[in-house]
């Protein structure tokens, strides 16, 4: 690649551009690395079309659960890589501040950060991927994630990374022609029975399982998912003029 005032770099292509480019901007991040952006022309490519719709409950245990009964498990990829950082802080505190042993150290530190965040948004790229790729409409639950980082669930949902896979479900989902939406934080998916519709008391985290008056026993996850879907499914009939409850 040739760029202006500095000449020819070598560059290690991730993929191939769709199109001539009209411009590129060189970035540097905290571990030292260079990147080229490039901004380019991208025609949208819709996929076949499927029947397939689905409603997906996020959660930290098991990182998501499907209506169609699929379940993804929780990589905990910063949890996994917690002694690596913990020992590189702690290498980093003890240089003198102001020394070049210091930036390095730094740089050290950052390289490590980078490699959990780069393993995390590939792992979120290629499920991501694979949801938009199987179901013509996906419907998720519009999750406080701020809120939820200023608890004592903030380093796990921070592992979790729900707000970038949501981004990328939605990007997706608009790039290849599929619909895309959120059901309301405040919708009791969890509480609500998905064959009856009777909505139950609010039930402690601990409780994975639960017994409707209607004699129906739910996997706590699963039954979430599956109001979403239905809830989702609503929504879309209510925009185009059609029923806003779903059939049970």
């Amino acid at each position: 690649m040739r760029l202006p005032k500095i000449g020819d770099v070598k560059v290690v292509w991730s993929r191939e551009l769709p199109s001539e480019p009209s411009s590129v901007t060189i970035v540097k991040d905290a571990a030292g690395r260079y990147f080229a952006s490039f901004v380019v022309q991208v025609e949208q490519t819709p996929l076949p079309e499927t029947n397939s719709e689905v409603g997906i409950d996020l959660g930290l245990s098991t990182f998501a659960v499907l209506s169609n009964g699929k379940i993804i498990a929780a990589p905990r990829f910063l949890r996994h890589a917690e002694r690596r950082l913990k020992k590189a802080q702690q290498n980093l505190s003890r240089k003198e501040k102001g020394s070049k042993n210091r930036a390095k150290a730094r740089v050290r530190v950052a390289k490590a950060h980078a490699k959990v965040a780069d393993t995390r948004r590939h792992w979120a790229h290629k499920h991501s991927t694979a949801i938009i790729r199987e179901n013509q409409a996906v419907y998720i639950e519009d999750s406080s994630v701020k809120g939820l980082a200023r608890t004592r669930l903030a380093k796990s949902v921070h592992d979790a990374g729900w707000g970038m896979f949501t981004r990328m479900l939605e990007e997706k989902a608009t790039r290849y022609g599929r619909h895309f939406a959120k059901v309301d934080r405040w919708f009791p998916s969890t509480r609500m029975c998905s064959m009856c519709r009777t909505i139950g008391n609010k039930k402690p985290l601990h409780i994975r399982e639960w017994t409707c008056t209607c004699g129906t026993t739910h996997d706590r996850d699963l039954n979430a998912a599956k109001n979403i879907l239905a809830a989702g499914r609503a929504e879309s009939l209510n925009a185009c003029g059609g029923a806003v409850s779903p059939a049970a």
